[in-house]
């Protein structure tokens, strides 16, 4: 869908979806049309600033006669005159010239033609985002759409609400001035106005802009200024400050839809959503069990929150609930429990939270439950590894252990009812696809990209491998550019999810996208004989050492990590030097307010030091006396490591404990957690540096330099 985000990405999985939807573009041509009722109200007496016409030459898809849309327009779900595939194409091609079809443009107002494939499976005509949600009201109009909780109560609003607050937050926009083609930025932690303020931009002709909540001021004014917001929509406060705090010369207003407004100023107004209060008197149809249940709560600024909380909700009539804001410090599983979704989206980080909690409290089970809970995972990962390979047999042993433990473990996570927990967004180690597959919880990995309007490969309960992202999705190709004699090489993407290209950066596009539409990557990955997709690493992020080997640092880095659970994050160095050396960071508490980390070590490490006979219980107790047990761990486990390596170049000579671990609000991780390498290089090159300094490389496992 047209859209863009942080990083300003432009994406087209259809055509025109930013068209204006009927009954919104004589809304917007109208001068005297009040605000909708109800919907927004200014702090002051300022006049909305005008709308502009929108150009009359713009491709529709439909022919009728445009004119206000109302309850019986909505009952009788509008029908649409229907457009054929090769019209569609025909309208897009016809002012591209003889050059052959564009594929690509880095203007917001441009058209481009779709990468349809016919030869791998038919392809769904495109549809326009008003289009597929008139179709969703059809099929789905009375039944639940989106919750969210207030104090102790969930309050519901069905498709047709949904549907009918959006247009309402798209009349508002085109008053409030938001021109064609131009931005909505919305600023904020998940939420049902989130969804409204999204859909209701491209209603009204203009692109959504999700903006990152961690985003500094400075960062906020990047993404605003790049995209041209004509209208920014933040939660709270704390949020408009950030936009207070800077120069937008675009910007005609300024919408804040949670909490009070503590200062009156022109164009700043509140909005409040009338479906709330509506919600509550509505007997809503209850959610049969084929209705998908989701949580909504990884960044909806990231394409992967995207596609599953609001796109793919509206087109299946998936239910969603929106976690709190406090999600990601420990509330998500109280939510997750009181839900119970039929899918899960979980980036390796929630993963991994959930691992070491659990191996916290089966430490402290008695001896005969941590035996039994042995037993079963034995049981568990033996029988799901002959599922994934085709056997689909249970035994009485896998019967026992599932009533014993496994259906006691999906309760305490609230996965009862999960049939599809997903990983993506970053790389997840093969210890925790092992942990979760040994408890009955097969962990099915995604992979694409924001340039791919989200997946590109996508693993499946019938069709999975340990450590794959899956195959190629349908109508989608992938291309291994370049294969070395394994095989592995850049992986390329073709297939109509391809973006459009980077607003106003036409070399960054032409780097990414080749001549004839292939989308690259970065990614280095090969497939198995099955065509499973599997990722070996990132171009950017190989390690060319000074002697010219190429090493890619995640496998070290995971191999590390699995050998000590004290390690939290592990950064491999090396790029241009002598030698390999790693940055290492202590599992420690979270200040759940501010998400930086604290002293105090966690559970599990406090566990680990134990077990090694050390009474540190403290990050600084351990740096600052260099705690002999944890180095001595910590060395024991590199040199384990470094026996495995296929070559002294890819060897661990030097290591280093750091005073914090990576957080989001400290930069070193990005808002997936994903490992910011640049930024970490940046804020420890002093230490970085202090790794070579005077070094001579080591020839012999038999001569590794110390630690620091």
């Amino acid at each position: 869908m047209p859209r863009i985000e942080s990083g300003a990405v432009l994406s087209d999985m259809s055509l025109s979806l930013i068209e204006p939807a009927p009954g919104i573009r004589d809304y917007q041509q109208r001068s005297d049309s009040p605000l909708p009722s109800g919907d927004m109200s200014c702090s002051d007496t300022t006049e909305f600033a005008e709308s502009t016409l929108i150009c009359p030459d713009v491709v529709r898809l439909n022919n009728r006669t445009v004119g206000e849309t109302g309850t019986d327009d909505l009952e009788s779900g509008m029908a649409f005159d229907e457009v054929s595939r090769n019209d569609v194409l025909q309208i897009i091609t016809q002012n591209l010239g003889s050059a052959g079809p564009k594929l690509c443009t880095t203007n917001q107002d441009d058209e481009i033609t779709l990468r349809m494939d016919q030869s791998n499976c038919p392809e769904q005509p495109p549809v326009t985002v008003h289009q597929m949600f008139m179709e969703s009201i059809e099929k789905y109009g009375d039944y639940m759409a989106l919750a969210s909780k207030h104090g102790e109560q969930w309050k519901k609003i069905t498709f047709k609400q949904y549907y009918n607050e959006c247009r309402d937050a798209a009349k508002g926009f085109l008053k409030l001035g938001l021109r064609r083609f131009h931005g909505v930025g919305i600023l904020g932690f998940n939420s049902p106005e989130w969804f409204i303020a999204d859909i209701g931009a491209i209603l009204a002709g203009g692109l959504a802009i999700g903006i990152y909540t961690t985003n500094s001021a400075e960062a906020c004014h990047y993404v605003a200024s790049d995209s041209e917001a004509d209208i920014l929509v933040v939660e709270n406060n704390k949020q408009l400050q950030k936009i207070l705090q800077v120069r937008l010369p675009h910007l005609k207003a300024i919408v804040q839809y949670k909490d009070e407004l503590k200062e009156k100023r022109p164009n700043l107004y509140t909005l409040t959503w009338t479906a709330y209060s509506a919600g509550t008197m509505v007997n809503l149809r209850p959610a049969t069990e084929s209705q998908e249940a989701i949580v909504s709560y990884l960044p909806l600024s990231h394409i992967a929150a995207q596609m599953i909380d609001i796109w793919l909700s509206i087109k299946f009539g998936g239910a969603t609930y929106f976690a709190q804001p406090d999600a990601l410090k420990g509330s998500l599983v109280a939510t997750m429990k009181e839900v119970r979704p039929t899918a899960f989206m979980g980036v390796p980080r929630v993963w991994e939270k959930m691992q070491e909690k659990m191996k916290t409290v089966g430490a402290k089970s008695s001896t005969l439950r941590r035996k039994v809970a042995s037993w079963a995972k034995d049981v568990g990962l033996k029988t799901n590894l002959n599922r994934m390979n085709g056997n689909m047999a249970l035994s009485f042993d896998f019967q026992v252990a599932n009533q014993l433990v496994f259906k006691k473990v999906r309760n305490a996570l609230g996965l009862t009812r999960c049939t599809k927990c997903y990983t993506g967004a970053a790389p997840i180690t093969k210890d925790t696809l092992e942990f979760f597959l040994s408890l009955n919880i097969p962990l099915y990995e995604l992979y694409g990209m924001s340039e791919s309007t989200g997946p590109h490969t996508i693993s499946v309960p019938d069709n999975f491998r340990i450590s794959s992202c899956g195959k190629v999705m349908p109508g989608c190709r992938t291309k291994i550019l370049n294969p070395d004699e394994d095989g592995c090489g850049e992986i390329c993407f073709w297939g109509r999810h391809v973006f459009m290209g980077y607003l106003h950066m036409a070399d960054k596009t032409e780097e990414a996208v080749d001549e004839d539409g292939w989308l690259h990557s970065g990614d280095l990955g090969k497939h198995d004989e099955n065509g499973f997709l599997y990722i070996t690493g990132r171009i950017k992020e190989l390690i060319i050492t000074a002697g010219g080997e190429n090493i890619a640092p995640i496998p070290i880095e995971d191999a590390v990590k699995q050998r000590l659970p004290i390690i939290s994050n592990a950064m491999l160095i090396g790029d241009k030097r002598k030698f390999l050396a790693m940055l290492l960071t202590l599992k420690c508490n979270v200040n759940n307010d501010t998400g930086e980390p604290q002293d105090n070590l966690t559970e599990e490490a406090i566990q680990f030091c134990q077990k090694l006979g050390s009474k540190a219980t403290k990050v600084s107790e351990i740096l600052t006396s260099r705690d002999a047990e944890v180095y001595a761990a910590i060395q024991e486990s590199i040199n384990h490591v470094n026996e495995k390596a296929s070559s002294n170049a890819q060897r661990i000579q030097k290591w280093l404990l750091l005073e914090k671990d990576f957080t989001i609000p400290g930069g070193e991780l990005g808002p997936t957690m994903k490992l910011k390498r640049p930024v970490v290089s940046k804020m420890y090159s002093d230490q970085i540096d202090d790794f070579y300094k005077d070094a001579i490389t080591p020839n012999t496992p038999d001569n590794p330099l110390t630690a620091k």
